[in-house]
């Protein structure tokens, strides 16, 4: 029979509904109020209520359960010791956006082999992200595949909607109904107005089609999301965290009638794409902070067990603690760049108040 739909799909299946995966590993009630009160916590430092500096911390991308589970115990114990001025978040990534080909991330290839068990990945990052939160960590992570949100989305403390994908009017609908503070990424050409207007968008209301618990497909309307801000994470090879790019983008914000509240990613474009270069954008900004800056509410670095990445190569187990996409620093490096930051904020504010209710 001739056909003139689905002429180049070699295969189809069928994925299990996020509700179904969701009943399956459920979150505890221990773990959503977790949730919620980090939530709450970096609204409150979004709004600018609490002087706590967010620090989102973590690999630029997961592919080892055993080194993530490490990694999230000991950012756990350093979490407990500088709490009083920091939110650490682990950043916890499992899409990963691909400017042409390549790994596109643990829940599309979990076995890292090209086998694109999708379903296999859904439930290891489902319950690696149930574990980092038992864990005692806040989970962030970059929402890239709209249905994939659904499998997910309940475990997530903040959200990002990167530089390729601020864009696209699917996403800035995604991040209206998401329910934690989503930032979205300035675009590859390091300049603002895509992300001012994709957080103009995402605070508004909207109507779209998506996937449903059960699976169906149905449609969303959503209120809007009041914490969507921008993240900088420069363009084109050069940074856009100095204190005269803050200066502009504060100025844009406030014509577009948003109020400036800015993370600053320390890697890409911001680094040079060299891990090794991240300290000097964190150094940067807690300058900046110290000389009296209030709109930067906080940073990313991209951190693993082992500093630097590798390639995955087919038929050998990668490093576990070592990247397979952009190199990360390593554990020492990050335990000491939160510290001193730590040091620096403390003595800014020596006698810092609790973080306020909502």
């Amino acid at each position: 029979m001739i056909s003139s739909n689905n002429i180049n799909i070699a295969s189809r299946s069928v994925l299990s509904s996020p509700g179904a995966v969701r009943s399956e590993l459920p979150l505890s009630l221990d773990a959503v109020v977790k949730v919620m009160e980090a939530r709450r916590e970096i609204c409150d430092i979004l709004d600018g209520k609490s002087q706590k500096f967010l620090m989102i911390v973590g690999p630029c991308s997961l592919h080892d359960t055993g080194s993530a589970i490490e990694y999230a115990e000991r950012l756990r114990q350093l979490s407990d010791q500088v709490k009083d001025h920091i939110l650490l978040v682990m950043r916890a990534y499992f899409e990963k956006p691909r400017t042409t080909v390549g790994w596109k991330g643990l829940i599309y290839d979990p076995d890292l082999n090209k086998t694109y068990n999708i379903e296999k990945g859904i439930f290891i990052a489902r319950k690696l992200m149930l574990r980092i939160v038992d864990i005692g960590l806040p989970v962030a992570t970059e929402m890239l595949d709209p249905i994939i949100a659904q499998y997910i989305a309940d475990i997530v403390s903040w959200a990002a909607i990167g530089a390729r994908t601020t864009e696209a009017q699917t996403h800035r609908q995604l991040g209206s109904g998401l329910s934690m503070p989503v930032g979205f990424k300035n675009a590859t050409d390091g300049t603002f107005q895509t992300a001012i207007d994709a957080i103009s968008t995402a605070l508004s209301e909207h109507s779209f089609i998506g996937v449903l618990e059960d699976g169906h497909v149905g449609v969303f309307r959503t209120r809007g999301n009041p914490y969507a801000h921008i993240v900088l994470r420069g363009g084109n090879g050069q940074p856009n965290y100095g204190a005269e790019h803050i200066a502009f983008l504060k100025v844009a914000m406030q014509k577009a009638h948003l109020k400036p509240s800015i993370i600053v990613d320390c890697s890409h474009a911001n680094s040079g794409k060299d891990y090794r270069k991240q300290h000097i954008a964190l150094e940067d900004v807690l300058s900046q902070i110290e000389a009296g800056e209030t709109a930067i509410r906080g940073v990313m670095l991209e951190s693993n067990l082992l500093p630097g990445s590798q390639k995955i190569v087919s038929g050998c187990r990668p490093t576990p603690g070592l990247s397979v996409t952009d190199g990360c620093i390593g554990w020492d490096e990050t335990a000491e760049l939160i510290r001193s930051t730590y040091a620096r904020l403390a003595a800014l504010h020596p006698a810092a108040p609790a973080t306020p209710e909502s």
